[in-house]
């Protein structure tokens, strides 16, 4: 199942970069643009067709490398060659501006279309999670309590020191799954209850949901020493305090909705999500020396970028657990990412085709005369730097995928 989940999500990434030239290619069409070729690939081509027939119709197909897909405008700059009357007549850099701006927004906005649907689609079937509630906090394992333990290691959890005393939560009644509600009457949430426990002097009165029922039950502590991991995660420090013998995992809290309810709650799930795809776009820089790291050292943060490769292994994990809210879930938030970064305003992505046309059009209105569109081969230093800069940080985040790939679950 995790390879068939690792097919179905690379599948379904290549779907939405067919979508994504599927809007370039309507929209061209519906401004009298001329369509040349819509291919869903690279490299030689497998199978085409031509509709309708003859030169001016378009030429369909698929090539053997599945990497992405590419539509075929004629005329997109002064460079391109026009072939034909229709060509030279309908060439994308002799229409309005607004035209041009249409079509080239329309790629990047097919994929926030595709992925607020998908969004939409989990919030009616499965319930969309709260953004804005911390997760609630639960009973991953109950274990013996000893005085110390050994310090953790990326490859060794702690170990106890010395003699294991039972573990009081254990003996109290505790189970695997049980929600933490509160600590002696105030509630906690995943990220309050360490501190609630931490604190607690005396017997500790703990309050419990379980299969939806509450009850309250008081937990003797024992004392001990443990490690805790630092505010940055990079390392651990010890803790010495009343320890009732658990190990905290958390629930998610879930919001669930009917068909009419779930067009609000998916669009401010979907606002939320882009918001904090922009914020990760602009730590993309920052994140260089974090994957370094993981390639040297095998040890990968789960808040670093990860390459369509690396998407795919995660759709494989999740797939496999059958989470398949997750796993559309996933695929909505890759596609917001596909479209952000297109409209980044650098060639050779669509932004920077945007930025250029705001630029024939702002400087036309400055000077009161049209001097035509952008000479593109003054533009191509910069654009042999973006494809430079890019294909590295794309070719070291694959890197990392394969030598310490992201892993959702251990």
């Amino acid at each position: 199942m995790y390879a068939l989940g690792i097919a179905a999500f690379a599948l379904c990434i290549l779907a939405s970069v067919a979508w994504h030239e599927c809007g370039h290619m309507w929209a061209a069409q519906a401004t009298g643009m001329k369509v040349r070729r819509y291919f869903v690939g690279f490299g030689p081509t497998v199978w085409s067709t031509r509709r309708p027939k003859g030169p001016d119709g378009i030429e369909y197909g698929l090539k053997a490398v599945p990497l992405g897909g590419f539509c075929d405008i004629a005329g997109m700059t002064m460079l391109d060659e026009l072939k034909t009357p229709v060509e030279r007549e309908k060439a994308m850099y002799k229409q309005a501006p607004w035209k041009r701006l249409f079509v080239l927004f329309a790629g990047p906005g097919m994929n926030f279309v595709l992925g607020a649907l998908l969004i939409y689609g989990v919030a009616v079937t499965a319930g969309l999670p709260a953004v804005d509630t911390p997760p609630k906090a639960a009973v991953s394992a109950t274990g013996c309590v000893a005085d110390s333990t050994t310090k953790p290691t990326k490859d060794q959890p702690p170990r106890p020191i010395g003699e294991c005393r039972p573990s009081p939560a254990a003996q109290a009644g505790l189970k695997f799954g049980d929600e933490i509600a509160s600590v002696n009457g105030t509630a906690v949430n995943a990220e309050t209850v360490i501190d609630a426990l931490q604190n607690a002097n005396g017997p500790v009165r703990l309050g419990i949901v379980r299969d939806g029922q509450q009850s309250e039950v008081t937990v003797d502590p024992l004392t001990s020493t443990k490690w805790r991991p630092t505010e940055d995660r990079k390392d651990y420090t010890q803790v010495t305090g009343p320890t009732i013998g658990i190990t905290v995992g958390t629930i998610g809290v879930v919001n669930h909705y009917n068909p009419l309810t779930a067009i609000g709650g998916a669009a401010a799930f979907t606002w939320d999500l882009g918001e904090k795809t922009v914020v990760a776009i602009g730590q993309l820089p920052q994140k260089v020396p974090a994957l370094i790291d993981a390639i040297r050292t095998g040890d990968r943060g789960i808040d670093t970028p990860s390459s369509l490769v690396g998407a795919s292994m995660i759709g494989g994990e999740v797939a496999e657990r059958n989470m398949w809210a997750v796993f559309f879930l996933l695929l909505a938030g890759l596609n917001l990412m596909l479209g952000l970064i297109n409209l980044l305003p650098v060639p050779p992505l669509d932004g920077g085709h945007m930025a250029v046309v705001i630029f024939e059009k702002i400087r036309d209105l400055v000077t009161g005369r049209k001097d035509g569109p952008v000479d593109y081969l003054k533009l191509a230093p910069l654009t042999y730097v973006v494809l430079a800069v890019g294909g590295s940080y794309m070719l070291l985040v694959l890197v990392a995928d394969i030598v310490a790939p992201l892993k959702l679950f251990n």
